[in-house]
This record gives C-alpha cells, structure tokens and sequence, in this order.
C-alpha cells in the first residue's frame, strides 16, 4: 500500500478538527441524553464509513475491507469498555453532566498510546514475521479466557492503579466542576474526576493490548490499523451514553466478543497455511456479533428471564 505523506497529516487534522467541534459542542458541564447521543454517534459512524469510502477510491476494494474490518473489530471491542466505565463511574458516583469530559480526555489519550502502539508493532511485525504467531496465540487465549470469565465484574476499589494513585497523588472529597485539579491550602491537589479519569485511561491501554493485535490479523497496513482504531475509538463517548443503560441487556456480548478475538486469533495462526479472504472475515466478525446481540435481547425480553432477574435483585437488596 503506498501512502503519500500528506495522507497521515490530512487524517490526523481531520480528527483534530472533529474533536475540538466535539469540545466546543459540549464546552459547558451537562448530562448527555440518548437522543444527543445518538446523534453523535451517527456522525462518527458515518465518519468511520465515509473514510473507508476514500480508501476504496484511492486504492481499491481489498484496502477498503481491511479498514472495514478493522473498524468492524475495533468498534465492536470498545463495546467492553462501556461496561467498564459503566462500573468506574458508579463506583465513583460521578454525575452525568461531567462524564462526558473524562471520556473526552480519556479518548484523546487513547489516540496517543494506541499510536505508540501501532508504531512499536509495525516495527515487531517487519523485524520478526513470527511475531505474528505470538499475536495470534495470544489472542486465542483471551478470547478463551474472556469467555470463561465473562460473569465476572470489575471492582475498582480493589485496583493497584487507584491504590498507587492515592499514594501518589492527594485528592479532595469533593468534586470541583469540571476541574481535574484544584489549589487548597497552597498546594495543588486532584480531584476525584483526575482518579476517574487515570482508571479509564488506564483500562483502555490495557484494552488494546487485545484490539490492536486483532486488527493487525485483518491487515499489516500500520495506516489502515491507525485509522480503523481511530475512527472507531472517535465514537467511544457517543456509545457509552447510548449503551451504559443497556448492558445489562447484552447477556451473551461478552461471549461474541471472546469468539471474534478466538477467529481473528485463528486466521492470523493460519497465515502460512491458507489465507482466509477479507471478505470471509469480515463476513463472520459480523455474524458472530449479530448473533451475539440477537440472542441476548431475546433472552432478555424472556417473561421467566425477567421474573428470575427481578427475584435475584430483590433477593440481593
């Protein structure tokens, strides 16, 4: 694939005009709704889609299904991250008008490491093709492991971030607003949103530890990786005030999830075997994802499901 220089800065605008109009639009502290976020998230899906269209016209319809792919990939495992910062900003209590701040920064973070990232694997990748395998190995067996401890929750008290972090690092009570930092007594201290905010940056990096591999299993392309990752990652926020009402609701994600990291895993173990076609791949990523959700709202609209469920969480209060 040959990518002219002016493509990286082009793109890399392109997300940092879309980001400050993300800023400016939510400059002042509210809580987002669904309809708001809906909204958003159909421009950065349609952002995410109208990209591969380029790709498609500048170097062919093989090119554009790898980002597809990616983007397919990417989308579908930040879909984990909901449920974590679901579970940081309740144990936090942070309110809804200043989630939307954390989750910006913590994107724009996650833009930045996963750019590192890419860039350190490009380099494993063309200095030692067998890394490849261990990509591969490596994602087999979390998928493995996701779907055997697909029940269990996240506690974030129990963190050795949070832990450090309160060691390092003095924080009020209270919150302040939307400030991350606040100055009492002469010296600067952090607020709780700071905590929040180093958890979520924290849980995403060790997201992609998973995701990236993935997406290098649909394409060795370090632009096609970045771009799927980032305009994937751009939706992050709109998702998440969509979906952190709903989760409860997706019973057998977890599970879809753990399948699509088991078959990327899979093709990219098989590389010197048979090369499965971009098309194939996108086409079970997709099926196992639809099945996934299929199946679980389904369960969940159950009467004997729903009985069972309201007898557990009376059973629990």
């Amino acid at each position: 694939m040959d990518v002219p220089f002016w493509a990286w800065p082009a793109v890399l605008g392109v997300i940092a005009v879309m980001l400050a109009i993300d800023l400016f639009s939510h400059r002042r502290a509210h809580a987002v709704g669904v309809r708001e976020a809906a909204l958003w998230s159909a421009l950065w899906i349609a952002l995410g889609l109208g990209f591969g269209a380029v790709v498609w016209w500048l170097w062919g319809g093989e090119l554009a299904g790898q980002y597809y792919a990616g983007y397919l990939i990417e989308k579908s495992l930040a879909v984990d991250n909901v449920f974590v910062f679901a579970i940081i900003f309740g144990y936090f209590a942070v309110p809804a008008r200043y989630q939307h701040r954390v989750l910006f920064f913590g994107v724009l973070g996650a833009l930045v490491f996963r750019g590192v990232f890419i860039a350190a694997g490009s380099v494993l990748i063309a200095s030692f093709s067998w890394i490849l395998y261990v990509f591969g190995a490596f994602l087999v067996l979390t998928g493995i492991r996701m779907a055997r401890h697909r029940d269990e929750s996240v506690d974030p008290g129990s963190s050795r971030t949070l832990r450090l972090f309160r060691r390092l690092v003095p924080v009020t009570d209270d919150y302040h607003g939307q400030r991350f930092l606040v100055r009492q007594g002469g010296r600067w201290v952090a607020t709780p949103l700071l905590a929040v905010l180093v958890l979520v940056e924290v849980s995403d990096i060790v997201f992609a530890v998973d995701s990236i591999p993935a997406v290098f299993a649909v394409t060795s392309e370090p632009f096609l990786v970045f771009t799927s990752n980032a305009f994937a990652i751009l939706g992050l926020r709109a998702m998440y005030f969509m979906l952190a009402g709903l989760m409860h609701r997706f019973t057998y994600l977890k599970l879809g999830l753990a399948l699509v990291l088991v078959w990327v895993g899979v093709k990219m173990l098989l590389l010197d075997v048979y090369k499965i076609p971009t098309a194939l791949s996108l086409g079970v990523v997709a099926a196992i994802l639809v099945t996934a959700v299929t199946a679980s709202l389904l369960r969940s609209r159950r009467p004997d499901q729903a009985q069972e469920d309201a007898v557990s969480e009376a059973a629990e209060r």
